[in-house]
Parts: structure tokens; sequence; C-alpha cells
């Protein structure tokens, strides 16, 4: 099953997907009495009210019972909007980690963003007015779809909600403080600036349950600018698989449904491979077999 969000009549709405239409989940649901989701406003409150088994039942009722609007008509959002945490983890494609030189870490290395950070389908990347170095970074988002601590590695897929694509933007300028990597700062990379401004991370274009997504190593993944190629390997290249992100992740931080584990990018990131960087007027595709592609355009700051 694949959920989106998005606008209608200038309200946030909830649809499921199907055959390149989506079905709006509220107006379905008064029309089969199904209580528990004509009120629902976001996948996030499917989530957190442990309601997605019981949708994914009835989802074929609800796409034979409505009028399914093209997707190319609706003003997609992202699939995720209210995580109280985003984990992102660093240097988890072999690839990755040789075209930087960097030795692969004995365990995961994460850092986080934020909800300012979070954009949808066709919403700008903003070249910010104090960075000139605007990366990309294609990434499976795992997003968590019920609350756990402790979580053993055995059970770990069993607190997956789905996945989804990102774009890890990055500001590298800010990430690497002046006179790295020749020079390193004492306090290492600036991960809060270099990471997490405003639009740098690009979601969607929809949540795909994880039944529909049985095997999440045999995916392809991709990102091109402008329709130029700039990154190109599988899912199965992941040093960290999923399970081991959410053991390590759970042991002492509480998982909430909602909460986006995004699981790293492979090789072919600009400031590695001496590209250009992102300008005003690019646009760039984020691609995952199997679940879509996420388009953004790039918009240099007013």
């Amino acid at each position: 099953m694949k959920l989106a969000h998005y606008f209608r009549k200038n309200l946030r709405r909830v649809a499921i997907v199907q055959d390149w239409e989506i079905f709006d989940l509220a107006e379905a649901a008064r029309g089969l009495k199904f209580s528990k989701f004509r009120d629902v406003t976001s996948i996030d409150e499917v989530l957190h009210r442990g309601l997605l088994d019981q949708l994914e039942k009835i989802q074929e009722r609800i796409v034979e019972s409505g009028k399914g609007l093209p997707i190319k008509d609706a003003k997609l959002l992202s699939p995720i909007l209210f995580p109280e945490k985003i984990f992102m983890v660093a240097v988890n494609y072999l690839s990755h980690s040789q075209e930087q030189g960097a030795k692969l870490p004995p365990e995961p290395y994460f850092f986080t963003k934020f909800r300012n950070a979070i954009i949808g389908p066709g919403e700008p990347i903003i070249i910010p007015k104090v960075s000139t170095k605007v990366d990309w970074e294609v990434e499976l988002a795992v997003i968590v779809g019920k609350g756990g601590k402790y979580v053993p590695k055995n059970e770990a897929m069993n607190y997956v909600a789905g996945y989804t694509v990102s774009n890890d933007i990055s500001f590298r300028d800010l990430q690497f403080p002046q006179g790295q990597p020749e020079r390193l700062n004492p306090l290492g990379r600036n991960w809060v600036k270099g990471k997490g401004l405003d639009s740098s991370l690009p979601l969607g274009p929809w949540l795909v349950t994880k039944d529909e997504i049985p095997d999440p190593y045999e995916l392809e993944i991709s990102l091109s600018v402008n329709g130029g190629l700039k990154q190109k390997s599988h899912t199965g290249e992941m040093v960290f698989k999923i399970d081991s992100l959410i053991e390590y992740l759970s042991a002492g931080i509480t998982l909430r449904p909602g909460d986006i584990i995004s699981t790293g990018t492979p090789q072919g990131v600009a400031i590695f491979t001496d590209q250009p960087y992102l300008k005003d007027g690019d646009v760039v595709e984020a691609t995952i077999s199997n679940i879509g592609m996420l388009r953004n355009p790039v918009k240099s700051e007013q």
C-alpha cells in the first residue's frame, strides 16, 4: 500500500495511491462507515493510533468505493510531517566510504536533522545565503511504525511501517569548518549547520508499506541533476542493515511511530567527485525502485 499527503481545497488530506491515482481516505471512510478513518488528517496520525494494519485490510474497498484523482493533478506533501526524531546514518555504503577515503565505522554513526528540514515532492531545495556548496545524497528512509526501546535485532523489522525516498541535502562549506580537511577543527565537523538548514530533507513521494518491499536490500537507488546521472547503486550495499540500525538506536532511545531513519548514500556526491554543486534552476530527481521518484527544483534564497 502507498500512502500520501496531498492538498485539496487548501486542506491537507490523506490518500491511498494506486495505479497513478489517489483515493481520499476520509472521504471513502465516511461513505463506507469506517469511523476510525473519517477524521484522519495525517499519515503520522495513522501510525500513532496504530491503524496501519487495519487500513491495509480495507484498502481495496476504499479504492473501489471512490473516484481517483490523477497523481499529476495533485499537490503532494512529504509522507511524514511530524516526526519526533530524524536519524541520519553516516558512511553506510562501502562505495561512499571509498570515495572519501574514510574507514568504515565499527558501529553505526548517526547525526540528526529537524522538522524544519522536511520538504515534499516539488518543493524547492533552497540554496541559502550562507552557503555556496549545496550537495545531494539520495537515501532509503525507514519509517518507524510502532514505539519501542531496546529492540532486539531479530524483532527489529516488526517496528518498520514502510519506506520512502529521502535526499540528505548537505552544505559542505558549513559542514567542514575552515581549514578542513587539511586542518582539522578540534571539535570535528559541524553537523548541525552542515546538514540541518531549511529544506535539507526532501521526502517522498509517498510511504510504501513494508509488505510491498519484502527485501529492502534489492532496490536500485539513483539520483540525477538536470537529467544527468550522479549516483547509481543498490541498497544491498548498505554496511549496517536496517535491523542493526534499529537495534543500535533503540538501545537507550525510545523510538516513536513516525520517526525517520535514513540509511545512508552511495558514491557520487559532489564534494568527493569534483562535480558542480547545486545552483538556482537545477532539478534534482532521487529514485528508488519499487518506491518512486522524488523530484525537487533548486532555488536561491531571496
